[in-house]
């Protein structure tokens, strides 16, 4: 008998008392593994995962959780090989898996970096400015992000066995909540095996992580309003899932991605002659074998002018034939087996609804040429090709054949072709090849309320196009209506989905301390010593210095304007300046107004200060004129110290007002300041 699958919770390895189910390969049904959940504590696990797991990443940083990221993708990459040789078992190829394991591993390290670039090295985010509340400057609204205190649930695919867990995974664990991963069983033994070595790398705090190999009946019967659970799977599945009375009743967050009937749209201006045809069909082949089709993202509807349907079907038929299906191991070997051989039967049931209204031009569901290994044993079938029928059919609409399968449909004109794709009612993914932007921006708008992602294809960007079928960690992965209505990745709007918007309402200092950025009408802390001559350490928000005032004279203004050779009207033609309604006169440059700020704020001398990196937020709010006089007032307004570094990020809050107290110029000042020495 196989080893029994065991599970990971509260902090150890568990294994049923029981036999478990077989897990066959995919190649040659033979038992790779058994599962089984039985006894486990799922009451127990939720608990550990909210008393220990919550706290210990409550107490790290966005940065800190980054770095424990990005360590872990890197001891992963380093032990893939060992992942390959599993995968084959799932029926994936050489490509398949790079698609899972790469796929995956690539997921987490982006999220790494994206949080180290994108969020502050704290544990609060605040989400845009800050909203004025009264009329006199002493109360304000912030809105900030927090960890919610409780745990992810996340329910996985069995096509995914890798890529599946680490992209839910990894916007949870940037969010600083913990994960409770349930794998589908099928495929559990290379998600279990990850996982070990993910627990073995001891790079994650006790508690953020852990796995349910097997069955989770019950496990949302101890969910809460803290609690999320995000779904793969069947749109059966998720409507059970969505009807589950704590999620109803107790405000459990749940989103889905279900069922998808993705399509790819040739433009009406392609020829067969065009490189765009040539791309549409290379990559309405690819989304059928890849992965043997078990892929949410795949092209089940390939929707092209109805005049240019035979020469589609033609030219598919013939990359087609090129495709060899056996075991991954075998030389020449490019599609391998469904992930089981019910997965395979369910392929086949859906083929033949499909077949009701649509008719085979290449491939028999029941009848494939295998290369390396035995068709009756495996999990293999042919690709099929379908040509739609009649335009008012259902079937191609409805029925979604997961595996290597897609539906040619043809279509009359721009409304006729959205109506069409409209039917799938929602799907994650559509793709329109077309060499002509503004048919691209017509189908585009058309489909965009029906999908969660578009991808224009066309020859200019097919050398780094990512494909139809590929989620991107820093785009949004999910679909209206059909597809489960949810959203996942995105890049940092994955990990605020796991965080709760608060609106904070009080004082300036009150909202400076909530949220670690200094707000302006909070103190300000003006000292016998320069603000830059402090290190990171010394640094204080609020800490301010005072430059001016300064006179800006005629003299000025024209050499800024020969040096640079910013000779622009309001600057040089006393005439012209005056005519214009917005300064009445010669003005300065704004850009000469920044400059001359900076010299009454700076310190010229060698010090923790290193480089000014950027300004950000520029405004040039009145026209300041010759004889007119410049004031600054430079305050340390965020101070985000780096982990992997030397030296942090500070943001200054920069205001210059002339003679009269009037706001000229507002701007926040970046940068780069060394932490403490070490003694």
């Amino acid at each position: 008998m196989s080893r029994l699958l065991e599970s990971y919770v509260q902090g150890r390895w568990f294994a049923a008392a029981d036999e478990g189910t077989p897990l066959l390969s995919a190649i040659d049904s033979v038992e790779v593994a058994r599962i089984s959940s039985t006894g486990l504590d799922l009451a127990g696990a939720v608990d550990y995962a909210r008393t220990v797991g919550g706290p210990a990443l409550a107490r790290l940083t966005f940065h800190e959780r980054a770095a424990g990221l990005k360590q872990l993708g890197q001891a992963l990459l380093a032990g893939k090989d060992e992942f390959y040789a599993v995968s084959r078992l799932t029926g994936a190829t050489k490509r398949d898996s790079g698609i899972d394991i790469d796929g995956g591993i690539g997921t987490v390290l982006s999220y790494a970096s994206k949080a180290r670039r994108e969020l502050p090295n704290d544990t609060v985010y605040l989400d845009g400015a800050i909203e004025p509340l009264g009329k006199h400057g002493t109360f304000f609204g912030q809105h900030i992000y927090t960890s919610r205190r409780g745990v992810a649930v996340q329910i996985n695919a069995f096509n995914f066995p890798v890529w599946g867990f680490l992209e839910k995974l990894a916007p949870a664990f940037i969010a600083g909540v913990p994960s409770i991963i349930k794998p589908a069983s099928q495929t559990a033994y290379l998600t279990e095996l990850v996982f070990r070595r993910i627990i073995e790398s001891g790079v994650l705090p006790e508690g953020s992580v852990q796995l349910l190999c097997g069955g989770a009946r019950g496990l949302l019967d101890h969910l809460g309003g803290q609690d999320s659970v995000a779904f793969t799977g069947s749109a059966d599945t998720a409507a059970t899932l969505r009807a589950h009375p704590n999620v109803v009743g107790e405000g459990v967050h749940f989103t889905a991605e279900a069922d998808s009937l993705n399509a790819s749209v040739l433009g009406a201006d392609v020829t067969t002659g065009d490189a765009e045809f040539e791309l549409y069909i290379k990559q309405l082949v690819t989304e059928m074998t890849a992965k043997a089709g078990q892929k949410c993202t795949a092209i089940r509807r390939a929707f092209v002018p109805a005049a240019m349907v035979d020469d589609v079907i033609d030219a598919t038929k013939a990359r087609l034939a090129k495709v060899v299906v056996g075991d991954p191991d075998t030389e020449g070997v490019t599609m391998g087996a469904l992930a089981s051989v019910e997965q395979r039967d369910e392929v086949v049931k859906s083929i033949r609804g499909l077949t009701k209204s649509a008719t085979i031009v290449f491939g028999d569901p029941e009848l494939v040429e295998v290369v390396g290994a035995s068709a009756a044993a495996g999990a293999f079938m042919s690709p099929i090709l379908l040509r739609g029928g009649d335009k008012a059919a259902t079937e191609p609409h409805e029925i979604e054949a997961f595996g290597p399968v897609s539906t040619v449909l043809g279509y009359d004109g721009t409304d006729d072709l959205i109506e069409l794709v409209a039917r799938g009612k929602g799907s994650l993914v559509a793709s329109v090849v077309t060499k002509d932007s503004t048919i691209a921006r017509e189908i585009v708008l058309g489909l965009a309320p029906y999908h969660g992602r578009i991808l224009v294809l066309n020859s200019e960007d097919a050398r780094e196009s990512t494909g139809h079928g590929s989620p991107l960690a820093v785009l949004v992965h999910g679909g209206p209506g059909r597809a489960g209505g949810g959203e996942e990745l995105g890049g940092i709007r994955g990990v605020l989905h796991h965080m709760q918007r608060t609106a904070v309402q009080g004082t300036p200092n009150v909202l400076t301390a909530v949220g670690n950025r200094w707000v302006v009408g909070a103190d300000r802390v003006p000292g016998e010593v320069h603000p830059f001559r402090k290190d990171l350490g010394e640094l204080r928000l609020g800490d301010t210095i005072v430059g001016g005032p300064r006179l800006v004279s005629r003299a000025d203004i024209q050499h800024f304007a020969e040096f640079t050779g910013d000779t622009f009207y309001a600057h040089t033609d006393p005439e012209a300046a005056a005519a214009n309604p917005l300064f009445g006169g010669i003005v300065a440059h704004g850009y000469l107004v920044v400059s001359l700020a900076a010299g009454l704020f700076v310190d010229p001398a060698p010090g923790p200060v290193l480089a000014n990196f950027g300004v950000d937020n520029l405004r040039f709010l009145t026209p300041v004129k010759a004889d007119d006089s410049l004031t600054v007032t430079l305050t340390a307004k965020q101070i985000t110290p780096r982990q992997s570094a030397a030296y942090g990020e500070v943001r200054w809050d920069a205001v210059v007002v002339n003679q009269n107290d009037e706001a000229v110029a507002t701007y926040d000042v970046l940068t780069l300041v060394a932490k403490p020495e070490e003694s």
